[in-house]
């Protein structure tokens, strides 16, 4: 008793005691005790040894609420390895296998489910993320996860994102009616008015809003296009070259970029969605870019033609004074057609990441 001990009553009914404060991996040696006026005396000696203390097991859950620069994630400790959780919760970085050695979260110090805020974040970029969980074995981590954070324009507008080759991509329509320095683009509704525009316009299919802006974006003529604040900051429409290296990226032989008209075999299917095209038109998107036939405005006329037969696409480059180059994708072909159009024609926008 001149050691540790337990106190634990009086009387010579039977006892338990708790031991409490010991070290991981130790032996101990214990005996039960009992004083009177006598003196004390004592029970046989029994000996046991504490468990080593292991890493806790814990998984990571995916995340949500993904935007431009920030995101929710979170993990579960079901095991803390024998030991007490002294800090969990989420870390992330742009490489694989993020530690707690750079951008964490901390949240709490108990077994059980948790969640965190990752912030911070770019607009574009891959994050990869995981849960982690530390006790005096050291720091463990759940399985690994990652996404693409979207883009926002001045608008407040998000847009998916994807990787195409070397690029990071818009995978949706722009849809927005500012510049980014917040000034307004010509919102142009009437077809006499569309067909003599010489400055940048855009207009909605059919002129509703309410239908295509969620669903294919707007309209824009090449003069809008062309703009160099048309995209979010730091983003920009892509040129006619990176449109060929999109395509060589997904296969299409280099020979063949500058080939007027269709091109390739498969390749437009790869960038077509695999919904909201008529029956028997659906793409594979193997590429992520996800192309929807929201059809197109002719410059002659201004009439609005073939929603959810093709898709057009602006670039930023001029092919002559009067035209710009354009990509479409068609659902009754799974090729790319290259070719340039009157600048006041009216087509999608995709943006690039600068």
């Amino acid at each position: 008793v001149a050691d540790q001990k337990t106190s634990d009553g009086k009387g010579n009914a039977a006892f338990v005691s708790n031991i409490v404060g010991l070290a991981e991996g130790t032996t101990y040696y214990v005996r039960a005790y009992a004083t009177n006026e006598v003196g004390t005396a004592y029970g046989n000696e029994q000996t046991f040894t504490t468990n080593e203390v292991t890493g806790a097991i814990l998984t990571t859950t995916e995340a949500t609420n993904i935007t431009s620069t920030t995101a929710t994630a979170g993990g579960n400790i079901t095991d803390a390895g024998g030991g007490t959780i002294i800090a969990r919760g989420i870390c992330w970085g742009t490489n694989p296998n993020p530690t707690i050695a750079g951008n964490k979260t901390t949240n709490g110090a108990d077994i059980g489910s948790f969640s965190g805020n990752i912030t911070g974040l770019t607009d574009g970029t891959v994050y990869y993320y995981r849960a982690y969980a530390t006790n005096s074995f050291g720091t463990t981590y759940g399985q690994e996860f990652s996404f693409i954070t979207p883009v926002t324009d001045i608008e407040g507008n998000m847009y998916k994102t994807v990787i195409i080759g070397s690029e990071v991509w818009m995978a949706e329509n722009l849809k927005v009616t500012k510049f980014n320095d917040d000034s307004e683009i010509p919102l142009v509704p009437e077809a006499v008015d569309w067909i003599v525009l010489s400055s940048a316009g855009y207009c909605w299919y059919n002129n509703d809003p309410d239908y295509n802006k969620p669903l294919y974006g707007a309209l824009y003529n090449w003069y809008a296009a062309s703009a160099a604040n048309i995209c979010p900051t730091g983003w920009h429409v892509p040129t006619d070259l990176e449109y060929n290296a999109l395509e060589v990226a997904l296969g299409l032989p280099q020979a063949d970029v500058d080939v007027w008209g269709w091109r390739g075999t498969d390749h437009g299917s790869k960038m077509k969605s695999t919904t909201g095209w008529n029956a028997g038109e659906t793409g594979t998107n193997t590429s992520g870019f996800t192309a929807l036939p929201g059809g197109y405005r002719f410059h002659s006329d201004g009439v609005f033609n073939l929603q959810n037969s093709l898709a057009y696409f602006w670039t930023a480059t001029e092919h002559d004074a009067d035209r710009g180059w354009y990509r479409r994708l068609d659902g009754n072909n799974a090729a790319v057609y290259k070719a340039s159009t009157d600048k006041r024609a009216g087509k999608a926008i995709r943006c690039i990441k600068d």
